[in-house]
């Protein structure tokens, strides 16, 4: 492990084999952070919740291997006894964005600079959320997501699909992020096809319905994410 110049880590912290921490880094206590990972300089993981309600608690910051956390990126420690914001594997968060507590994401997952989040939101994997996006607590974004600069999200965000704009809406498929990721063309036709189903609806039940008929894996957890859905998801109807 190499630690910089003037890098504080405080009692209490767990640090993986060939990790490394920048200069003027702070890691606080009940930190747990993996191996290969690389914290730069002024990040400072593991800061108390900017929570009212919060207590002074034994909670968490838990962070896996081989991630890059840029200059200035703050992450909160859980908000309640036990509790954990959790970082995946091969994560990638540019200078200066926000993660909040009790907040998890995924593995492979792309934060781009200035993003904030607002606690307990979710991210799953190999989701990428652009610069200076605002995500409101509690929010999700699903597997293979893109959320473009700058959008307000306020609920959740779905799997396979870009969503952009202020209040964030769906706009299309990932295509791109899709054909990166290795999908076949066969499964990128299923979900052309069940986005345009849902962007035809006027009722949202009839359109999930429809979608069970798809033996398509992902069209599958395209509906489990919507049903699974608490805040409502950010869509398009059509006009």
């Amino acid at each position: 492990m190499r630690v910089g110049p003037f890098a504080v880590i405080e009692q209490d912290v767990t640090i993986g084999v060939g990790s490394s921490i920048d200069a003027h880094a702070v890691i606080k206590r009940y930190t747990r952070i993996g191996r290969g990972t690389r914290i730069f300089e002024h990040a400072v993981i593991g800061g108390e919740p900017q929570d009212f309600k919060f207590k002074a608690c034994e909670s968490y910051v838990v962070i896996g291997d081989r991630n890059q956390v840029r200059e200035g990126v703050t992450i909160h420690r859980g908000s309640t006894p036990e509790a954990a914001t959790r970082i995946g594997d091969r994560c990638f968060l540019m200078a200066n964005c926000h993660v909040a507590h009790d907040c998890v994401l995924g593995n492979d997952v792309v934060i781009a600079n200035g993003t904030l989040m607002g606690g307990f939101v979710s991210i799953e994997d190999r989701a990428f959320v652009s610069g200076a996006v605002t995500l409101h607590q509690f929010c999700r974004v699903g597997r293979l997501a893109m959320v473009a600069a700058s959008a307000r999200v306020n609920q959740d965000c779905l799997p396979f699909v870009v969503t952009d704009g202020v209040p964030a809406r769906a706009r299309g498929l990932n295509l791109v992020g899709l054909k990166r990721a290795g999908l076949d063309a066969a499964e990128i036709t299923a979900l052309k096809r069940a986005y345009h189903v849902l962007r035809g609806a006027t009722q949202l039940e009839t359109a999930l319905r429809q979608l069970e008929a798809s033996s398509s894996s992902c069209v599958a957890e395209l509906l489990r994410f919507i049903r699974d859905s608490k805040r409502g998801f950010a869509h398009v109807r059509h006009e």
